[in-house]
């Protein structure tokens, strides 16, 4: 079995989560509550094991190259962890009023913002040496197999 590329791999979800946070915006531009949820909940499939792999082993492993500021990476999943939260109680609804459409959306925006700038990790992240990115590729590989969902993983294991 080909070992899994962390960095290739971590790219990879973030443009999918990028993808996805554009199209959760285009669904509520246009009031489809159905799109938007079930766009979430492919979000929150894909995310939980990559945001369970950045905390218990990116993050960890970056420290010695970034010190304090993966702190506040783990701060910004508390937000994304919010935003998700009260988004999946949002999209529970048949139907959105404006103003909820519009806010759900300006989440989604600033969801964003934290894709790229954890993108930009994928650079420092070339700088480990092998062993330490096998190590990487076997636990993202680890969390991707658990399989465990963002807000399940969130109230659950974190």
């Amino acid at each position: 079995m080909a070992k899994l590329d962390p960095i290739a791999e971590f790219r990879e979800d973030h443009r999918k989560v990028r993808d996805g946070l554009l199209d959760i915006i285009k669904a509520l531009k246009a009031k489809d509550v159905v799109t938007a949820r079930q766009i979430l909940g492919n979000l929150n499939v894909l995310v939980g094991p990559h945001f369970r792999y950045e905390e218990e082993t990116l993050y960890p492993t970056l420290r010695t190259l970034l010190g304090e500021y993966v702190d506040q990476l783990i701060k910004e999943h508390d937000g994304v962890i919010d935003t998700a939260r009260a988004c999946a109680t949002l999209l529970q609804k048949d139907t959105l009023s404006d103003k909820e459409a519009t806010e759900a959306s300006n989440a989604a925006r600033a969801i964003l913002i934290h894709v790229s700038n954890c993108d930009g990790l994928a650079i420092l992240s070339e700088r480990l040496t092998p062993e330490e990115l096998d190590h990487l590729g076997t636990k993202y590989a680890s969390a991707r197999a658990a399989g465990v969902p963002l807000l399940d993983w969130a109230a659950t294991i974190r």
